[in-house]
């Protein structure tokens, strides 16, 4: 595997972790001061609820650019059009009108009328992650189409589109498992941040529940990114 697809596929969880580091080192909560029009689009619901979202909204912004900056032959207009497109869609997704936006919002909403029509809670759970994963999929997946101009294979166009349709597919899985396992934060443990500090036996936990959740989803990104690398080679 190249090094440049490696790096692109790892940036997103490696910006992850390190806005975690810089939460605990800073010692960021909800007293921390800031603007009361960020304090008021931030902190609720679904910060409350969902946590780990804010670290997953990290990952797709950097997921943008990783692919904005990756070597290929995609115009440097359409690298920063994409980037933009893509950021803005990520941002207004997830953040209007407050923190969570229509990603959390759909999502939530979704599973909650499932189990009140009778569908056991851990199914009514994996559609409201569904949801959820394909609207950051859609900003995330948007900026990244247009940002990043793959080699074309050397295959049938036939077979280029079911490969593309497959690893389609499979990302949205691999993203749907990463926000059903950032989900269960608080279910398996995690402290009342932002309401406190991170701990470090929270840190510990946020760190394995971000690498445990993107993992599938930086392979994914490596192997197409390498097979592209290849295919420009």
């Amino acid at each position: 595997m190249s090094t440049s697809a490696l790096l692109v596929a790892t940036a997103p969880l490696a910006a992850a972790l390190a806005a975690l580091i810089a939460a605990f080192l800073t010692g960021f909560d909800q007293s921390t001061p800031v603007p009361a029009e960020v304090g008021t689009r931030f902190y609720g619901f679904f910060l409350d609820h969902y946590p780990l979202y804010a670290f997953a909204i990290v990952y797709a912004l950097v997921r943008v650019i990783a692919a904005a900056v990756a070597p290929g032959p995609s115009a440097v207009l359409r690298r920063v059009l994409g980037a933009a497109v893509g950021l803005a869609a990520i941002l207004g997704l997830s953040l209007h009108p407050t923190f969570g936006g229509l990603v959390l919002r759909g999502g939530f909403m979704t599973g909650g009328m499932a189990f009140l029509n009778q569908v056991p809670m851990m199914a009514a759970y994996a559609f409201g992650a569904a949801v959820a994963a394909s609207a950051l999929g859609f900003a995330m997946g948007l900026g990244v189409l247009i940002a990043g101009q793959p080699a074309r294979e050397p295959a049938s166009r036939l077979r280029r589109f079911g490969r593309s349709l497959g690893t389609l597919f499979s990302r949205f899985l691999a993203l749907w498992y990463a926000l059903a396992v950032l989900g269960f934060a608080r279910t398996i443990g995690l402290g009342p941040w932002p309401r406190r500090p991170l701990d470090s036996s929270d840190v510990a936990l946020v760190a394995a529940c971000l690498v445990v959740a993107f993992l599938p989803h930086v392979l994914i990104s490596a192997l197409r990114a390498d097979r592209s690398a290849s295919a420009a080679g």
